[in-house]
């Protein structure tokens, strides 16, 4: 009864419930970066490696499950469209996990390389950055709408042009994180 009432909600107030985990969601990033929170472990410089290739591989995966959801609802296969968008999004909170971990427990790296290849570095991050700020009440409303209606509902709202608009930026902003990961920890450098 609880989950069928909690589910009409959503349903019916997809733009609230949107805004309600939008803000849960920057809280908690925000909280890690600006507050000192004693709950995250202090990490060394190996188990930061290890979280920020963990979070590449989080990443490069959220990215090929966007990218077929994107191809399965253009080729009529709503269902595996649906768990390709469900996918995605669990990754992406496996991430917020794991992201959170290393900024909360351990330090930061600077890229070294040069000025150049730094400033596109800078360029490519900030866009990152941004997008990943950005989408984020885009793709909880698109989903929320997704886990509320059928198919045949879904046709009379705005979850195709939400989800065009979600789908885009999400992938870029994964694209972008990952070439700024790989110029970072695998063809520059960068200092502790």
């Amino acid at each position: 009864m609880a989950t069928a009432d909690a589910r009409r909600r959503l349903r019916e107030q997809p733009i609230g419930a949107t805004i309600f985990l939008t803000i849960v969601g920057y809280a908690l990033v925000i909280g890690t970066f600006l507050l000192d929170i004693p709950i995250y472990p202090d990490l060394t410089l190996e188990q930061i490696n290890l979280l920020t290739h963990a979070i590449a591989v989080i990443n490069t995966a959220a990215t090929v499950c966007l990218i077929a959801g994107w191809y399965w609802i253009r080729a009529g296969e709503v269902e595996k469209h649906r768990l390709a968008m469900i996918s995605a999004f669990a990754l992406i909170l496996l991430f917020l996990v794991v992201y959170l971990l290393r900024v909360g427990g351990g330090g930061e790296k600077y890229f070294e390389g040069p000025d150049l290849v730094y400033y596109a570095y800078l360029a490519m991050l900030a866009v990152h950055i941004l997008l990943s700020i950005v989408s984020v009440p885009v793709v909880l409303y698109a989903l929320i709408l997704g886990l509320t209606h059928t198919p045949a509902e879904l046709r009379q709202t705005v979850h195709a042009k939400v989800g065009r608009i979600a789908a885009g930026s999400w992938i870029l902003s994964l694209v972008l994180g990952v070439v700024t990961y790989v110029m970072l920890n695998h063809i520059y450098g960068y200092t502790f």
